[in-house]
C-alpha cells in the first residue's frame, strides 16, 4: 500500500512502477543474453526470483507455503508457464536479435489483447477516456520506436530481424494470456474479495510453477555445458558479467516487476494496467542515449509526449 495515495490511483501507479522496473530489466537482460544466451538468462532469473519471492512471503505472512484453492493453483501455474517460461524466453531472444527498443515496441500489442480478454472473461469495461488513453499511449509508444534503421540491412540481417519480430509478437501474446490467468488466479471474477489472494502470494505461486517449467531447460543447459563448454563471451565481457547482469535483472524484473504488475492487475482493469505496464519503450529513450549512444530524434520526443498524455487520460479513467 502506498501511503497518502487514493485507492483509485494505486493500480495505475503500480503499473507505472512496473514500466520503470521492466525498463531496467530490459537493459540487464540484454547485456546478460549477449554473454550467456537467452535460455540461460531465462532459467537463472526465474530460479533467483523464486528465492526472493519466497523469502518475502515468509517475512510478510509468516509461512513458506501459501494457502490457496486448487483452481487458483492451476490458473497461476498456467500463467507462469505461458507468461514467464515461454513468453519471456521468446522476449529475451528477441532482445538479442532485434534489440530492446524494437522488442519493447512489439510488447505494446499486449494491452489491446488484454483489454479484449478482460472484457470477454472478467466482464471488465473501459470508459471512453480509458480507450482514448490506451490508443494515445500505444500510438505514442509505437511512434517512438517504429523508425527505419539508419543503415540498410542485408538479407541475413533482415531474416534475423524478421525472426526477432515474430518472437516479440509471440511474447506479447503470451504476456496477454498470462496477465488474464494471473488476475483470474488471484480470484477476480469468481471469488469474493475476502477470499482472493494477495498479489505477492500470487506472484510467488506463479513464479514457482514457472521455475518448474524451466527445470528441463536447466538440465539441458548443464548437459550442454559439460559436453561443449560455452565460449567466455558472445559480444565482449565475460560469462561472469553475464550472470551478474542476470542477478540484477532478476531483482528488478521477475521479483519487483512481476509483484508490482500483479498489484496493478489486482487494483484496476486489465486494459489500464497492461497499458501502463507497456511504457518501457518511452522510458528507454534516455537510456538509449546514455547507455547505447543512440541519437534520439524529434519523432521520438513527440511519441513520448503522446504516451505521457495517454497515461494522464488513463489516470482520469481510474479516478
Amino acid at each position: 500500500m502506498l501511503l497518502g495515495v487514493s485507492a483509485a490511483y494505486l493500480g495505475p501507479l503500480y503499473g507505472l512502477a512496473t514500466s520503470v522496473l521492466w525498463t531496467l530489466t530490459g537493459v540487464c537482460f540484454t547485456a546478460a543474453g549477449r554473454r550467456i544466451g537467452p535460455a540461460a538468462v531465462n532459467s537463472v532469473r526465474i530460479l533467483l526470483a523464486c528465492v526472493w519471492l519466497a523469502l518475502t512471503h515468509r517475512v510478510l505472512s509468516g509461512t513458506w507455503v501459501p494457502d490457496l484453492a486448487a483452481r487458483q493453483a492451476w490458473l497461476l501455474a498456467a500463467s507462469g508457464w505461458i507468461g514467464l517460461t515461454l513468453g519471456d524466453l521468446a522476449l529475451f531472444t528477441a532482445y538479442v536479435r532485434i534489440g530492446p527498443r524494437l522488442a519493447m515496441l512489439l510488447m505494446t500489442t499486449a494491452p489491446l489483447l488484454v483489454a479484449l480478454l478482460g472484457r470477454g472473461f472478467l466482464g471488465e469495461r473501459l470508459g471512453k477516456w480509458g480507450w482514448c488513453g490506451m490508443a494515445l499511449t500505444l500510438g505514442g509508444v509505437a511512434w517512438v520506436v517504429l523508425e527505419r534503421p539508419a543503415q540498410a540491412q542485408d538479407a541475413h540481417h533482415r531474416a534475423h530481424r524478421l525472426s526477432g519480430i515474430v518472437l516479440g509478437l509471440v511474447a506479447a501474446a503470451c504476456q496477454a494470456v498470462g496477465s488474464l490467468l494471473s488476475k483470474a488466479g488471484i480470484g477476480h471474477g469468481w471469488l469474493p474479495p475476502e477470499a482472493q489472494l494477495a498479489p505477492q502470494t500470487a506472484a510467488l505461486v506463479r513464479m514457482f510453477f514457472a521455475a518448474v517449467g524451466v527445470l528441463p531447460l536447466v538440465a539441458w543447459l548443464v548437459l550442454r555445458a559439460r559436453r561443449t563448454p560455452l565460449p567466455a563471451a558472445r559480444t565482449g565481457g565475460t560469462r561472469r558479467w553475464g550472470y551478474f547482469f542476470t542477478l540484477c535483472g532478476s531483482l528488478v524484473g521477475p521479483y519487483l516487476g512481476v509483484w508490482a504488475s500483479l498489484e496493478a492487475f489486482h487494483r484496476t482493469s486489465l486494459g489500464v494496467a497492461q497499458t501502463l505496464c507497456s511504457l518501457p519503450p518511452v522510458l528507454f529513450l534516455p537510456l538509449a542515449v546514455w547507455v547505447y549512444g543512440e541519437r534520439v530524434t524529434r519523432r521520438a520526443v513527440c511519441g513520448a509526449v503522446a504516451a505521457v498524455a495517454g497515461t494522464a487520460l488513463l489516470f482520469v479513467q481510474a479516478g
